[in-house]
């Protein structure tokens, strides 16, 4: 679900600062259709937001689409959608958040279809708690690690060996620019898990890129979906849209670029590295004078998209 809920006039002024500072762009229905028509494409988180937006964009190109999320009724809803507009799509339902789901979920693709072409990690849980509200909620680390870290190694891990054996393949990251910018109070359990995949995949672009398996980092900006929700502040920021989300995704898999991102993450990255302690100073300022009072931080647990 989007978050529209800001004044009109903000919504106006987020969206043409949208297109100045985030990425964007699509790729034409052909070159879509060139990419993925016949292939075998997973996409984790599919049954809402950037998954759900991507995967019937993909679907509708030809490719032969595996969903996969929690929530089976909509991923059936999505299953429907595709294949009554002429695609072919599966649904699979399984809780990354749980290794023996993610274990038996990739048993039964490798052996429903063979092989996985293009391997689409969105998924992803997203917590923003202070570490003074998490002392006795381990649980949320674990939870959101092996959502945003763990499970997406296990995906790799059981389709790489398979591109690498036929000579093509690609991962597709949908990270976020949370890992390029210096830390902010409150997001250590999804910067730390989001950081460690990040590090991990890139590791895994330069073994594998010799086996003609390529590997994009989709660093997105503030996409208006339910993962946002219980940060209010986020509705004010210049922001993408699920499906302008899905439309990036399509062009990583078109384009096959190492990364796509904002034009000014690495200027950030580049100052970060010269220097912290104005960034540090100023977090520091702001987390002494505002308050972790959301729903969230106060016990209602991490968001899944």
């Amino acid at each position: 679900m989007e978050q529209d809920s800001a004044p009109l006039p903000l919504r106006a002024a987020s969206q043409v600062a949208s297109r100045l500072v985030n990425p964007g762009g699509r790729p034409s229905e052909k070159a879509l259709r060139e990419a993925v028509d016949g292939k075998v494409v997973l996409v984790t988180g599919a049954s809402h937001g950037i998954g759900r937006a991507a995967a019937g964009k993909l679907g509708a190109a030809g490719a032969t689409v595996l969903l996969v999320a929690r929530s089976g009724d909509w991923l059936k809803e999505l299953e429907r959608e595709i294949t009554k507009g002429a695609g072919s799509a599966h649904a699979y339902v399984a809780d990354l958040s749980d290794p023996e789901s993610t274990d038996a979920l990739t048993a039964k693709v490798l052996e429903r279809h063979g092989h996985v072409d293009v391997l689409v990690n969105n998924a992803g849980m997203s917590i923003r708690r202070s570490v003074e509200l998490s002392y006795e909620r381990f649980h949320d680390f674990e939870r959101t690690a092996w959502v945003n870290y763990l499970s997406p190694v296990k995906l790799v891990l059981a389709f790489l060996p398979g591109m690498c054996a036929r000579g093509s393949g690609q991962i597709v990251n949908v990270s976020t620019t949370g890992v390029r910018m210096p830390p902010a109070p409150r997001w250590s359990a999804y910067a730390a898990s989001k950081s460690a995949y990040d590090v991990f995949i890139r590791t895994v672009a330069l073994e594998a890129a010799g086996d003609g398996v390529k590997v994009t980092s989709i660093y997105m900006p503030i996409v208006r979906t339910r993962m946002i929700a219980p940060t209010p502040e986020f509705r004010y920021v210049p922001s993408l849209s699920a499906g302008q989300a899905g439309d990036l995704v399509c062009k990583a898999i078109v384009e096959r670029p190492g990364s796509i991102g904002p034009w000014w993450a690495s200027a950030v990255e580049a100052g970060a590295a010269v220097t912290r302690w104005p960034w540090e100073t100023a977090m520091g300022v702001w987390n002494r004078v505002s308050e972790d009072i959301s729903k969230a931080a106060r016990g209602a647990g991490p968001v899944k998209g």
